[in-house]
């Protein structure tokens, strides 16, 4: 049985803008800037681009060659390797599925936000309007009390544009929105920039993040924290890059396309550091405080500490809110669409359903249980348990399998090497097995441990046993099952792919030895 036709990017510089929507996200924008600022301020560069060099570029250039070799989505790529293989991509699959779900309830809250922007609707109190007003959240999590409509119809905005842009497919669709939305973020975050650097005291901000604390490149915690940072923000460990490498055609130069994303990527990131502190400087000059006492990242950065610098600004405040939440939500969107392509993916090649009927059936169940969940009065606190399990004990571990599956276990590294070198400009030598095989791999172990020692001596946030259970161990458990169990069940499709793979392989051996 052949492989149905598959879709392909029209054009490299598709490909390239798709990557990037995918790695630029919210974590660029809210995460970086507070991460580098806690972790030695301008001598974090160093950690961290040693970091993206022995592992973000790396680890892109891995799935970037296991998706263009099998031209497949994840479960079935990583089947045509080792059939055990499989569950790593189901696993990554429901990873994926989650981490949809709460995302796109934070692009919806960006949206809105525009709006207030204009209105002011925070007015003197941005932190009781948030939680409040706008969120209605309750005291404690527990079943669903009440819904948020104004939570609610932004929220099924966003999901009419994913779906919408997903339906039309890789070239028209997702290639197409990238092409626009990249190099519109581009020009919002830089005409925010450039704003924010004109503004009282948004030197002493860009100070406290750039001044060096060389005795922090002591601290093995800060070098965890540049490992982490850059796997977090790539986009890699979770199928993305597997799935939309897949849609490559067979002439792709793969390390250059990794290292164009890759530095494409961190650029962003540290324009969005200079764009943050320099907003936080005002904020702490016009307080009479210190940068410390603002600083702040996540949910605390965009919806409280950004609105009480908008209501401070002397003139522009405006413009200044429109353009830093038009850029959340276009950097989230771009990664949603991606996020949500990775599950259509695994479904068109397990149940051989052509794109529309994939993309209603998987995007709609999506949207459905994120519409059901996060407009609600506990929805928050759902985001931040699934988001602090999913991120902490599913991406990282599942990058960790892959890498000892691939790496340690089935020896494929020098394969993929192999076939990255026939195809791309740039040749990989034995550093990229070197740090794939040993470096990476060690670090991720050590950060998993370093998590889990944190996780088991505290309830995270103060949430309650029970709840962390079911809400978070059993979501982050549940995706680990879910990749078994649908694992185990016949695949007939993907084994009469499997044996055209042998065949081809034996005869590209006898054609070899002759």
């Amino acid at each position: 049985m052949a492989q149905q036709p598959r879709e392909q990017w029209g054009t490299r510089a598709g490909f390239l803008m798709a990557a990037i929507g995918s790695a630029v996200g919210l974590g660029n924008i809210w995460r970086f800037p507070y991460i580098a600022y806690e972790n030695g301020g301008g001598a974090f560069m160093l950690p961290y681009l040693v970091a993206l060099l022995t592992a973000g570029i790396p680890l892109l250039i891995l799935e970037y060659s296991i998706g263009h070799r099998y031209r497949s989505s994840a479960p079935l790529s990583y089947r045509r390797i080792s059939r055990p293989a499989e569950a790593i991509g189901w696993w990554q699959v429901a990873i994926c599925f989650v981490i949809a779900i709460f995302y796109g309830a934070i692009i919806a809250w960006s949206a809105s936000y525009v709006y207030f922007s204009v209105t002011g609707a925070w007015g003197d109190d941005p932190n009781g309007f948030f939680f409040g007003d706008y969120l209605q959240m309750s005291e404690t999590p527990g079943g669903i009390t009440g819904y948020v409509p104004a939570v609610a119809w932004p929220l099924v905005g966003v999901w009419v544009v994913v779906l919408a842009i997903l339906a039309l497919g890789v070239r028209n669709g997702i290639e197409k929105a990238n092409k626009v939305f990249i190099p519109l973020l581009a020009v919002l975050f830089l005409v925010l920039v450039v704003q924010a650097l004109t503004l009282d005291g948004a030197v002493a901000g860009l100070d406290a993040l750039f001044t060096p604390d060389w005795n922090a490149m002591l601290d093995g915690s800060v070098w965890v924290a540049a490992y982490g940072q850059i796997f977090f923000s790539l986009s890699i460990g979770f199928g993305i890059m597997v799935t939309y490498a897949s849609y490559l055609k067979r002439k792709a130069d793969l390390t250059g396309s990794a290292m164009v994303a890759g530095f494409a990527n961190s650029s962003f990131e540290l324009l969005a550091g200079i764009g943050v502190f320099a907003a936080l400087g005002f904020m702490a000059t016009a307080a009479g405080t210190a940068v410390d006492e603002v600083a702040t990242s996540g949910i605390g950065l965009a919806f409280i500490a950004f609105p009480q610098i908008i209501s401070t600004l002397p003139f522009g405040g405006t413009l200044f809110g429109v353009l830093f939440f038009a850029s959340l939500m276009i950097a989230g969107l771009t990664s949603l669409i991606s996020i949500v392509q990775v599950v259509v993916s695994a479904v068109q090649d397990r149940v051989g359903l052509g794109r529309l009927q994939s993309v209603f059936l998987v995007g709609g169940i999506i949207a459905l249980v994120s519409i059901l969940i996060f407009p609600t009065h506990q929805g928050l606190h759902y985001l931040d348990v699934f988001d602090h399990f999913i991120n902490q004990y599913g991406i990282v571990l599942a990058a960790l399998a892959m890498l000892i599956v691939f790496g340690w276990v089935l020896r494929r590294l020098p394969m993929f090497q192999k076939h990255a070198n026939e195809v791309s400009s740039i040749r990989l030598g034995t550093w990229w097995k070197v740090v794939l095989g040993g470096i990476t791999p060690v670090l991720l172990g050590f950060m998993m441990w370093d998590s889990l020692r944190t996780e088991l001596t505290e309830n995270y946030a103060g949430y309650s046993t029970g709840f962390l259970l079911s809400a978070g161990w059993g979501v982050a458990i549940g995706a680990l099952v879910f990749g078994i169990v649908v694992s185990l069940f016949p695949w007939k499709r993907a084994d009469a792919i499997a044996r055209e793979d042998a065949a081809e392989a034996a005869l590209t051996a006898k054609e070899g030895d002759s």
